[in-house]
């Protein structure tokens, strides 16, 4: 479906939060995309992707040799994906679901990477035998290449180590901790010296990979980290006598700035953070690869919900609305490491205006803790209201969470031309009909668990 409204426009940077979107929430509504019969909705700013995605590139634009991959879970729909690869990326995957969607998005093998602590040996066989990289995350997962690799495989293979750098300040975001799962923990006994070993047994290994984290973990960290696996590389180049290791997968984990529309950090600060820390990184000796996802859509998407009913409870006002913890899980269960900023909009998704109230904004699950935002100060939400979570285009609407067997939202890519201010839609996922919920439910296996007499 591609649809097109003239809608008011509003230029990017206006004092109002988000206002760039104003015209696009107005256009979703008088054409029904977030109404009665579509209470909830995710939103994709096409050309805002394309943007953020030259941003990454030209922050490294003076190093050769850099693959650019998508984090797939960072929004995993097959439209999105098409759209990044068009734009020049590679696709980071970490499950056989994320495989099979980055390849019908059209990624060449050759451009997809695999990173998975779990991975299986069928997983494996697969990603050799199509030519996808492959980074194992232990020794004994080399262990288990070893028995599975064909020599005739195009897989670039590495491994994952865990520089042990420490936390940032939200501990599930942080892979670089003492007792993290991910990689090979680089400092504790014994490591180091097995590591080199590793790569002295398999010439055919020729990469080193880590990542320390995203969200709450600062630039001085991750850079810190970037650093340590560059150090090794070097380090295990020199004591085999051969430069065995050709490139560097530092991960992404690119921070994003959730308390207002500013972009920070950017991609040219992470760029001179790693200067600093690694000044060898950038000099072309080692082909790099990136797998940024948060920091390229979270700024480029949003959440529009309608509110079904205002109420007060204890001298608290409260909306309910369509948009809680099935969208905005990590809001909901971390609020205060997750905290989103709110859009107020009227039935017609013009903002709102007039005295503001400390409003909580509730969402439709069966639990009290599903709430995206408390005491937000708001135009007074009344029914038929809309409205707007932003910063949410990665982890939100595209991975929802099946709680309630509500039904998953559709998600819309848009553009808004120019002066005229036309926005123009066109749909990523349809909503999740009831038909879908019952089937993925066991529909067809209905009388599975019923005794039959005879």
């Amino acid at each position: 479906m591609t649809q097109t409204t003239s809608a008011r426009h509003h230029e990017h940077g206006t004092a109002r939060p988000a206002a760039r979107f104003d015209a696009v929430v107005e256009a979703a509504v008088q054409q029904g995309l977030l109404g009665e019969g579509d209470p909830v909705a995710g939103f994709i700013d096409t050309e805002g992707v394309r943007a953020s995605v030259g941003a990454l590139h030209d922050a490294f634009a003076a190093t050769p040799g850099v693959l650019h991959t998508f984090a797939a879970k960072a929004c995993s729909l097959i439209p999105v994906l098409r759209l990044l690869a068009g734009s020049g990326m590679g696709c980071e995957v970490a499950s056989p679901g994320e495989l099979r969607l980055a390849l019908e998005a059209g990624f060449p093998a050759s451009r997809i990477v695999l990173d998975s602590p779990a991975k299986t040996r069928e997983e494996i066989r697969l990603a050799l035998a199509l030519g996808v990289a492959v980074n194992a995350d232990s020794l004994a997962e080399l262990r288990r290449i070893d028995a599975l690799r064909n020599p005739s495989t195009a897989s670039v293979l590495g491994l994952r180590i865990n520089p042990q750098v420490g936390g940032g300040s939200i501990g599930p975001m942080s892979t670089a901790t003492d007792t993290s799962k991910f990689g090979v923990a680089l400092r504790d006994p014994g490591a180091r010296e097995a590591i080199v070993e590793a790569f002295r047994e398999r010439p055919w290994l020729t990469r080193l990979h880590a990542h320390v984290g995203s969200q709450g973990c600062p630039l001085e960290l991750i850079a810190a980290g970037v650093a340590g696996t560059y150090e090794l590389a070097e380090e295990i180049n020199g004591t085999l006598g051969v430069r065995q290791i050709t490139s560097l997968d530092i991960g992404g984990g690119l921070p994003v700035n959730f308390a207002d529309e500013t972009v920070r950090p950017t991609y040219a600060d992470y760029v001179a953070a790693l200067t600093a820390a690694a000044p060898g990184l950038f000099s072309g000796h080692y082909a790099l690869v990136t797998e940024f996802g948060r920091s390229l859509l979270a700024k480029n998407g949003f959440i529009g919900a309608r509110v079904e009913y205002t109420k007060d409870a204890g001298g608290r006002r409260i909306a309910l609305t369509h948009a809680g913890a099935q969208t905005a899980t990590r809001t909901v269960l971390m609020p205060d490491a997750w905290p989103l900023r709110i859009g107020a909009f009227g039935p017609d998704g013009v903002p709102k205006g007039g005295p503001v109230l400390a409003q909580d904004i509730a969402g439709p699950c069966c639990f009290a803790g599903d709430v995206v935002a408390y005491g937000r100060e708001l135009p007074e939400l009344a029914e038929d209201d809309v409205v707007v979570l932003y910063d949410t285009g990665a982890y939100y609407f595209s991975t929802p969470w099946a709680y309630n067997s509500l039904p998953r939202p559709a998600v819309y890519g848009f553009r808004v031309a120019g002066p005229t201010g036309a926005v123009t839609f066109a749909t990523v996922r349809e909503p999740q009909s009831l038909d879908s919920i019952a089937a993925e439910s066991g529909l067809a296996h209905v009388d599975a668990l019923i005794e039959r007499d005879g």
